[in-house]
């Protein structure tokens, strides 16, 4: 009930006007979101290499609402692509289909896939020049199976693509056995969007088990996973259910949110794991931020009390 209501508070058209425009809410917004501009998350990944740490970047927004809105983003990642690879940076990218226009039109509800490829491939082609490499984020369920469609699609010509899969997601464990057979690069997370129960496991014990098999799945057959959660517990799970198995740190990596429990980041980083950390930027920062929060009450709780402190 208390997480419900922080939910709506945080989500109201009153609290996004004062966030966005209020001088004492910045501190608390750069703890999650590295900056509006490309610069800003150039410079927060230095930081990030100089810690040991490697990072996944990723341009705020989707559901753009016509093909001429897609330029923009489009733009921004081939951009920041050579940004980089100029500064020798140990990052790639990250990006959502509804960017490149895989929803148009009737406030999302039209899937256009032909789009979203073009614009991938020219993504995923100027990655390839760099040698780096491309995450297509998932997003609601609506899109799942056009957005693995339009990334097994890309992955016939192109190695450097890779998904991810959301384990709260009752066909996740389908999913997840026909790209371990491609050797496709998987993340696994929990899955951050609001699922009937008809496509989605509504309880977090389900998710927590279904999460454990899945990772298991990915450590034993799976092309260099990344196991993608700040739950101790699970992460805990896959370090022992590797050193069991004998498979070795360098054959997987955690990967881990911009500016959420940092310090579990860098214990993680001195016990010889790879650590890859999700470093969100862009104007559009205040959706993700509040989907963000909203997965975990003590961030919500973080952000509302610091907000209002003098």
């Amino acid at each position: 009930m208390l997480k419900e209501s922080l939910v709506k508070i945080i989500g109201s058209k009153a609290m996004r006007d004062f966030v966005t425009s209020s001088k004492m809410a910045k501190p608390i917004v750069d703890r999650f979101v590295a900056g509006v501009d490309i610069e800003s998350g150039i410079r927060v990944v230095h930081t990030l290499n100089k810690s040991g740490k490697r990072a996944t970047l990723d341009y705020l927004g989707e559901g753009v609402s016509d093909e001429a809105s897609t330029k923009i983003p489009v733009g921004v990642y081939l951009e920041l692509l050579e940004a980089i690879n100029e500064a020798g940076l140990d990052a790639n990218i990250s990006l959502k289909l509804t960017q490149l226009g895989l929803a148009i039109n009737n406030e999302g509800h039209v899937i256009n896939q032909d789009l979203a490829k073009r614009n991938l491939r020219k993504i995923v082609e100027r990655a390839s020049k760099f040698d780096n490499f491309v995450r297509i984020d998932m997003e609601c369920s609506d899109y799942t199976k056009a957005t693995l469609a339009v990334f097994y699609d890309t992955a016939i010509s192109h190695s450097n693509v890779g998904v991810v899969v959301q384990a709260y997601l009752k066909k996740s464990g389908e999913y997840v056995d026909n790209l371990i057979k491609h050797g496709v690069r998987v993340r696994l997370c929990k899955g951050a969007y609001l699922e009937p129960p008809s496509v989605a496991f509504t309880k977090k014990t389900e998710v927590d088990q279904n999460y454990k098999y899945l990772m298991e799945r990915l450590l034993n057959m799976g092309n260099f996973p990344a196991i993608a959660t700040h739950d101790v517990k699970l992460i805990d799970y896959a370090k022992n259910f590797a050193e069991n198995r004998k498979i070795k740190p360098n054959r997987f990596e955690f990967q881990m949110l911009y500016g959420i429990k940092r310090s579990l980041q860098d214990g993680l980083v001195s016990d010889g794991y790879g650590v890859r950390v999700y470093v969100p930027f862009g104007g559009e920062w205040y959706p993700y931020l509040t989907r963000r929060l909203a997965e975990r009450p003590e961030n919500l709780l973080f952000f509302l009390t610091n907000l209002f402190k003098k």
